[in-house]
């Protein structure tokens, strides 16, 4: 469907071309949606940061998300993590905040995240399966008064799409198959991004 990440923001960026001159604020969620946040904020002439959240992925089977955890603590979980032990959830939840504090020092250290208050707001991935970790990130950015929030995304099931449309004021999302297992089966190039490649995107200049 897609060739890789490159072609997918590409084709948002295009959906998204109204924003030209807005200057808007595109928050990649890291680490595969960060090199899509790049290229669209790159085409729109806004701003890129990130907005930190973790999945909470099902024992056994960590790709599939059963909840999600922001940067500033909040804790969506889905209907499947009742089958799980209390104690488990906590401790998994407590390990993901551990790794958005490491992420947060590394990504940005020697700033403070972008405010998005006031912002139009543009929020990226490659795709969502379940919607759980965009959710999040919505809501936590929901919170803190943007004056737009759009959802952005190269792939998503119909079920996330649905879940993810009642909680911004627009969804971007070119390709909605119908026959959704993964994300990354709808890219030929598919390749793991590293912790310095965010930081290295971050620090580049428009």
């Amino acid at each position: 469907m897609y060739r890789d990440r490159r072609e997918a923001a590409e084709r948002l960026a295009e959906l998204l071309a109204h924003l030209r001159g807005e200057h808007p604020l595109v928050l990649a969620i890291p680490r595969g949606g960060a090199p899509m946040g790049r290229v669209i904020a790159d085409a729109l002439g806004g701003e890129l940061d990130v907005v930190l959240v973790r999945k909470i992925g099902a024992p056994g089977n960590p790709e599939f998300a059963i909840g999600a955890v922001s940067e500033d603590g909040s804790v969506l979980l889905d209907e499947d993590a009742q089958r799980y032990p209390k104690a488990w959830l906590r401790a998994e939840t407590a390990r993901q905040r551990r790794l958005i504090e490491e992420r947060r020092r590394h990504y940005t250290p020697i700033r403070e995240p972008i405010d998005p208050a006031g912002r139009i707001v543009v929020v990226v991935d490659d795709g969502s399966a379940t919607g759980a970790t965009m959710a999040v990130a919505l809501d936590t950015l929901r919170r803190r008064a943007p004056a737009r929030l759009i959802a952005a995304l190269g792939v998503a099931s119909k079920e996330a799409l649905a879940r993810l449309g009642t909680l911004v004021d627009e969804v971007v999302c070119p390709e909605v198959p119908g026959d959704f297992m993964a994300v990354g089966q709808f890219f030929a190039d598919f390749g793991q991004v590293e912790d310095d490649e965010v930081v290295r995107l971050l620090g580049k200049a428009p």
